[in-house]
């Protein structure tokens, strides 16, 4: 996990569009500060309650059985209007070792979660409390981020530019391209500060890695 940390999402999205896999997405911004956060993507669906009882606790029971190599993953269609995440499930997930949390959707109590130094990621932040608005669908099963679907055990790798979810079974090949791609960019960026013109340094070519060596 430290190579994917390593890298920022630009390039492992680029390494992504290489392998044929969904690219990195924006607009699920850290919360706070400038955290990177990889790790293994641990999933929870969420949908709107509509007057019946919420049953427990959202997040909970997913959290409990959370470690430190994992990344929990909220699927909560975007909602801006509603919290799907909170203060006292950051004291949770911390005291867990948790690497940070992504939601698709709004979070609050911010302020709780820099003091914890725990990474959130999400669309907005809203006072609104989760309690009788939303209620947990599904947890451990696939779930659909923006678009892209983000299977337990997937890598989630999060950092100020945005979010990429890697295939687990294809993490190798997208870390192979993805370094390739940070190893091209440096090197071009070398050659620009050392003075070669702009055009000459971003062939088309080797900005695509086809360039003949």
């Amino acid at each position: 996990m430290a190579q994917f940390t390593a890298l920022d999402t630009a390039a492992v999205s680029d390494a992504l569009d290489q392998c044929g896999l969904p690219p990195g997405q924006g607009g699920l911004r850290p919360m706070w500060g400038r955290p990177k956060v990889a790790g293994f993507a641990r999933t929870i669906e969420l949908e709107p309650l509509a007057g019946e009882h919420g049953g427990a606790h959202v997040l909970t029971g997913t959290i409990a059985e959370s470690g430190p190599t994992d990344v929990i993953v909220i699927a909560n269609g975007g909602r801006t209007d509603v919290s799907s995440w909170g203060g006292i499930v950051s004291v949770g997930a911390s005291v867990r070792g948790v690497r940070g949390v992504i939601t698709d959707g709004a979070c609050r109590d911010v302020g709780q979660a820099r003091e914890l130094d725990f990474p959130v990621y999400a669309r907005a932040q809203v006072p609104v409390t989760a309690r009788g608005r939303v209620r947990q669908k599904s947890s451990g099963e696939p779930v659909a981020i923006g678009g892209v679907t983000v299977h337990p055990g997937d890598v989630v790798l999060a950092d100020e530019g945005g979010v990429v979810v890697i295939p687990r079974e294809r993490a190798g090949d997208v870390l192979k391209a993805a370094q390739a791609v940070a190893d091209r960019e440096a090197a071009i960026e070398a050659e620009v500060r050392a003075g070669v013109p702009l055009p000459d340094a971003m062939r088309d070519a080797r900005l695509a890695g086809t360039e003949a060596r």
